[in-house]
Order: C-alpha cells, then structure tokens, then sequence
C-alpha cells in the first residue's frame, strides 16, 4: 500500500510554511526518477516502517518537490506529471511549459 501523499500526508500536494521542500509537483513516478532521487540522497525506493513509508513503485503518485523535480528534468530524468494535482505554486519554480511537456493522466492512487 503506498502511503498518503503531501507534505501533510492529506493525499493532495499542498503546502505550507512548514514544507520547506515545497512539495507541490504531483508525479507518477518511474524507475528512472526513483535511482535519480536516491542519487540525490533521498532514496523512496526503501520502505521506512518507523515512519510508515512502505516505498514507492513506479507508477504510483507521489508529491514530489519542485526543485528535485526540476533537477532531474535537467538531468533528463523528470518523471510526468499530473498537472490537475500539482500545487500552484509549483509555477514559481517549474515553468508551465516545461511541465506541460511532461504531463500524465495518471498513475495509480493517492
């Protein structure tokens, strides 16, 4: 089971003053995001059970960060997302149409 996405583990990708990560771009992450991310340090392959993150699989929805995001869309590894469920404010960061040419219908839930 994979768990409630977002900042606030509501299942939207909402923000706040306490998400310094910003939190805000909903993806359907892919095998290639998640080895890029763990590159990066943050590996969300590896379920966690002390804090109950079971770890993702390609394919499922994840609010993601908009500057990591935006890294591996440099690096040529951004995974699509789903522009309905993306924060706002994800356009101070991500410029529309670099998500537009990323955009997915989907994935699986949360």
């Amino acid at each position: 089971m994979v768990p409630r996405t977002g900042f606030y583990r509501t299942g939207c990708c909402d923000t706040g003053p306490e998400d310094m990560g910003r939190h805000v771009v909903c993806a359907v992450v892919t095998e290639e995001f998640l080895g890029f991310s763990a590159e990066q340090g943050n590996d969300l392959s590896t379920p966690r059970p002390e804090y109950g993150f079971p770890g993702l699989n390609p394919g499922d929805r994840w609010c993601v960060c908009a500057g990591r995001w935006l890294e591996a869309a440099e690096a040529g590894k951004a995974p699509p997302v789903v522009l309905a469920a993306c924060h706002e404010s994800t356009l101070q960061v991500v410029p529309l149409p670099l998500l537009m040419k990323h955009a997915s219908d989907g994935g699986t839930a949360q």
